[in-house]
């Protein structure tokens, strides 16, 4: 088993992060470190705490450090577990600036360890019925694609609510929308960015419209804090048809209600939330694919073991900063711009 170590202890470690690590037989749970440890310790008895993180990376054994402390300091402690010797997997966004990760990326390749970004929403079970339906062809050459993430969230809260290198939503929800458009697309030619602060009192991104632009294609990456209705998640439009998908993808809910990883009803969506498909003829309900936040873990064990590549790159992870970081500069600018090749 892979001995692990969690720094942080939010909602991203106690809901993405902690159910898979305890659940999955290629890990072993070695330590967590927090500065609530009384949090921890009431939830995790049988795991030791800590709240210094250098005393933990020395002391716990583990071969494997998950950060999800907050995001001005994913750079500081990646590299120090790097220069440790550890296999290091990053909390989105896994740094704010490109040459911090281009430096962790060169210090993991050198070290032959594994630096592995999380974006988990590459399992979304919408997504990935969006990757079959292009595999497939079923909407014919793609000509727009939506993606939303919108949720009413009128008053500002919580981690990524607070001011910082990273923070705001465009840079969270954001980082995974722009990591999976690039999965479909690959790099766009530009990008026209609408990145804003809209709740009373908010100093961060809470609001985001922002569109990539193709040769051939335009693809839209929106969220509202002010939205508590029926969402959209994905429209796919192409030449034979549209595909319509509302709702999200059901595994952070089911986590969040104490659903285990090993449950079968964890990542399948009910069939009242499968997306349509519209033509000239009759719409046609489309069975999505079953989500699993698990292969990201399984992977992982493997990358570390050998036995198979990383599921995530860093490499993947600053080809989206690029995009992030180009769409806050066209909002704060108004204008579009080009989108380069970067090299890292």
């Amino acid at each position: 088993m892979i001995k692990t170590a969690v720094i942080g202890y939010g909602q991203s470690a106690s809901i993405y992060h902690l159910p898979f690590i305890d659940s999955l037989p290629e890990f072993e749970l070695v330590a967590i470190h927090s500065s609530r440890p009384e949090r921890v310790q009431r939830d995790w008895p049988d795991v030791p705490v800590y709240t210094d993180v250098d005393e933990m990376l020395r002391e716990s054994g583990a071969r494997l450090v998950v950060i999800t402390a907050p995001n001005e300091v994913h750079y500081e402690l990646g590299r120090k577990a790097l220069t440790m010797g550890l296999h290091v997997v990053m909390e989105n966004p896994a740094v704010t600036q490109l040459h911090q990760g281009s430096e962790l990326m060169r210090l993991a390749d050198t070290s032959r360890l594994c630096l592995i970004p999380f974006h988990n929403r590459r399992w979304d079970s919408d997504f990935l019925t969006i990757r079959r339906l292009l595999a497939e062809g079923k909407v014919g050459p793609v000509h727009n694609f939506e993606s939303h993430f919108d949720r009413f969230r009128p008053t500002p809260e919580g981690q990524e609510d607070q001011p910082g290198a990273g923070a705001g939503s465009w840079f969270d929800l954001g980082g995974h929308l722009v990591d999976q458009t690039l999965e479909l697309f690959g790099k766009p030619l530009a990008v026209t960015g609408r990145c804003l602060p809209q709740r009373p009192g908010s100093n961060v991104t809470d609001y985001f419209h922002v569109q990539l632009h193709y040769a051939d294609k335009e693809v839209v990456l929106h969220s509202s804090s002010y939205h508590p209705g029926p969402t959209l998640r994905f429209k796919l439009q192409g030449e034979r048809g549209c595909y319509i998908k509302l709702g999200f993808d059901p595994q952070e809910e089911r986590l969040r209600d104490g659903i285990v990883p090993g449950s079968p009803y964890l990542a399948k969506e009910a069939e009242s939330d499968y997306g349509v498909f519209y033509s000239d003829g009759e719409p046609e309900v489309i069975v999505s694919e079953v989500g699993g936040y698990r292969h990201f873990y399984e992977d992982t064990a493997k990358a570390i073991r050998g036995e198979g590549p990383l599921p995530v790159t860093m490499r993947d992870a600053l080809n989206g900063l690029n995009i992030i970081s180009l769409a806050e500069k066209s909002s704060r600018e108004g204008r579009t711009l080009p989108v380069p090749d970067v090299n890292y």
